[in-house]
């Protein structure tokens, strides 16, 4: 009996502060003459705290064309724009700024949708070693890794040089799909210099505070390093569920200036891959073993980071000036 009176209490709280919540709205709206999207634009600055507040306004509205104009086609957002101008009874040449500041935040809005269906594709699709594509790229990620060490043939433990388990790298692919292959690509190829230079810590991260003597002795000792490749594929998966989560909504709504890309993922993937690395070396583990007590508090360190509205991981990615006045 007191489990459903608990659930009855908590049944009725909603309602009354959501009716509470909407006759605030309307007397606001009285007072001020502006409906909730107005006050949203004119009072909080681009990025994610507008992007976030106003597609939360158009979820929890009460009109249907409101709460689907998050899930627009890209093409058909300025026609929504109008839509809502006139929903709203709100007049554009009076508030031409609005328009302009509205199809911002749907661009992010929709584009973060389309980038989630995008990633996910890529995840799905398993590697196939019958694909020239997908072997180009597997060659291409040998090649940027380790520019001066020709492949000697495609089935080869040389693989396990950059942190693949076996001779055949496909294999390690199963988890994330093509999505790992890209992510590691793009790393090895636009952040090549940190790239190989992880590579090369991740084989002996305390390198330089060890003597030749000592590195010598420490070498063949797995404890002080990690698997490159597999610990992308893993650091893909953390970046893959910080998206699917919408935990990155902040980060790329600050960085954005439009619609999140597959880019704007990758970028945000070599910044993960850079910042584990460090945080790696800074919990100084006892060995591989600890690899997933390290990640998870890596994991709930980025989390924590982007609960900051203000948040942008990659700030040298940011949107261009000429838009932080829109």
């Amino acid at each position: 009996a007191s489990s459903f009176d608990r659930m009855f209490v908590q049944v009725c709280l909603y309602f009354y502060c959501k009716c509470l919540w909407r006759c605030l709205k309307f007397v606001v709206r009285k007072l001020t003459g502006q409906c909730e999207l107005q006050r949203i634009c004119y009072n909080t600055k681009p990025g994610a705290a507008r992007t976030m507040k106003i597609e939360a306004s158009l979820k929890g509205s009460k009109s249907k064309r409101l709460q689907t104009s998050v899930n627009v086609h890209p093409d058909a957002i300025e026609k929504t724009i109008d839509d809502i101008m006139e929903l709203k009874r709100i007049n554009p040449d009076i508030n031409p700024q609005l328009g302009v500041s509205l199809q911002a935040c749907l661009l992010q809005i929709v584009g973060y949708r389309n980038l989630i269906a995008e990633v996910e594709k890529l995840r799905r699709e398993p590697y196939d070693s019958e694909n020239p594509q997908h072997e180009e790229m597997l060659l291409k990620l040998w090649k940027c890794l380790k520019p001066n060490s020709p492949l000697k043939a495609r089935i080869s433990k040389q693989w396990c040089e950059i942190g693949f388990q076996g001779d055949d790298p496909k294999t390690d692919f199963r988890g994330m799909g093509l999505l790992g292959l890209y992510n590691l690509v793009y790393f090895a190829e636009w952040d090549t210099e940190i790239a190989q230079q992880v590579l090369c810590d991740s084989l002996h991260p305390k390198y330089s505070q060890l003597s030749k003597a000592e590195w010598e002795k420490k070498k063949f000792d797995k404890a002080i390093g990690y698997s490159f490749a597999i610990v992308g594929i893993n650091i893909t998966d953390l970046a893959y569920n910080l998206l699917v989560s919408g935990a990155l909504k902040t980060h790329f709504y600050n960085v954005a200036p439009e619609a999140p890309t597959l880019t704007h993922f990758q970028q945000t993937f070599c910044y993960l891959m850079h910042e584990f690395h460090k945080f790696w070396i800074d919990e100084d583990p006892l060995d591989i073993m600890e690899f997933n007590r390290v990640r998870e508090k890596f994991y709930k360190r980025i989390l924590k980071q982007l609960q900051n509205p203000e948040m942008a991981l990659c700030p040298h990615f940011a949107a261009s000036e000429s838009l932080i006045n829109m």
